[in-house]
């Protein structure tokens, strides 16, 4: 399985030392040239399985959706390399993908897949680890919505 992300939830696991999920679920982790740059604005190094591939062609339709150059170069790939999903958090950034007909995961529904394939016992640890080192914020809805759908319960 293929992911192509941005770069806010890469730095998220990164910084809650849950990188390695990625690995776990997916045979190739692929970002843009552009979300690398991003990432190595506040990582020194990054992980040698994170792949980097330039898009050949940014559709004017990407790049009038008014997001970041991450999220553009992340949703172009995407177009061309045609990946099992797209991990991408930012609200615009997920309606203009799937807008493309993008298959598009959040943060918190990797958490799912990860719990899903015996990655991880329980997803509120987890969820509690991106948001005191990850630097993540997330609706307290969407939080019991997520942990509704494995089972667990939002403290």
């Amino acid at each position: 399985m293929v992911v192509i992300s941005d770069t806010s939830p890469i730095t998220a696991l990164l910084l809650a030392d849950q990188a390695e999920l990625l690995r776990g679920l997916f045979t190739r982790v692929v970002i843009p040239p552009a979300v690398q740059r991003e990432l190595l604005c506040a990582h020194t190094q990054l992980p040698p399985w994170i792949e980097v591939i330039s898009p050949r062609h940014i559709p004017a339709s990407i790049t009038e959706g008014g997001l970041d150059a991450g999220e553009t170069e992340a949703i172009a790939l995407a177009l061309e390399l045609h990946p099992d999903t797209l991990l991408i958090d930012e609200r615009l950034g997920r309606r203009l993908a799937m807008k493309h007909g993008l298959p598009v995961t959040g943060l918190l529904g990797l958490l799912v897949l990860a719990k899903q394939h015996g990655l991880v016992e329980k997803v509120v640890p987890v969820i509690q680890e991106l948001q005191t080192k990850g630097n993540c914020w997330f609706g307290h809805a969407l939080l019991q919505d997520v942990c509704k759908a494995v089972h667990e319960e939002w403290v």
